[in-house]
């Protein structure tokens, strides 16, 4: 086993008992990234949904398939890149007649309760670059809750987290594209911008 694979093994071990602390009363399954150890390129997530939760892994199901068209487009295998999310654990809200779990936006506090293990993860990978999607990881990352997937997207500028410096590269949620058919052309755009300059950086497979 390899010193990344342990060192991110004691996090999620650490992760999972701080959850297991904090929400005693309630049933959180932790997501914790997955792929690459040693990956130039981070993808981040705002948080898994319900397949996410049942299989226990990123960006599967409806999700998933967004990310195989993300990674057709870039030019990069799933195995390439190192996947996760800033929330590890479904934020969920219960219909008012059915009970019936839907996904919702995370909170402030469940953001600010995982930002160690993101930051966690990022410090042991040391990603060259980190494509954020949407505003959650983007204002996580940043560390700035003014912050505006609408007035960066797809402009490349450097960052860092904790010690690890690397290039953030700000994507649109793919699932924005559902509710929002308007901003396909420029999602599509943004990405083909990424697939380019990860090529100039010769970071593709």
């Amino acid at each position: 086993m390899s010193g990344k694979v342990a060192a991110l093994r004691r996090l999620q071990r650490r992760s999972q008992a701080l959850l297991l602390e904090v929400y005693r009363d309630q049933e959180k399954v932790l997501v914790f990234g997955e792929g690459n150890t040693s990956a130039a390129v981070m993808l981040v997530g705002e948080a898994p949904g319900e397949q996410e939760t049942l299989q226990q892994r990123p960006f599967v199901g409806k999700a998933g398939k967004n990310l195989d068209e993300f990674l057709e487009v870039i030019g990069m295998r799933r195995e390439a890149l190192y996947i996760t999310n800033v929330v590890k654990f479904r934020p969920t809200r219960a219909h008012e007649r059915t009970g019936r779990l839907s996904n919702r936006p995370p909170t402030r506090e469940e953001i600010e309760l995982c930002y160690h293990m993101l930051a966690g993860e990022v410090a042991i990978v040391a990603p060259r670059v980190v494509v954020t999607l949407g505003n959650t990881p983007l204002r996580t990352v940043l560390d700035d809750s003014k912050a505006s997937i609408g007035a960066c997207h797809g402009q490349p500028r450097p960052a860092s987290m904790g010690k690890v410096s690397f290039t953030l590269f700000p994507l649109y949620h793919p699932a924005s594209i559902i509710y929002n058919r308007s901003l396909r052309d420029t999602y599509l755009s943004d990405v083909l911008r990424l697939s380019a300059w990860l090529a100039e950086q010769g970071l593709t497979d």
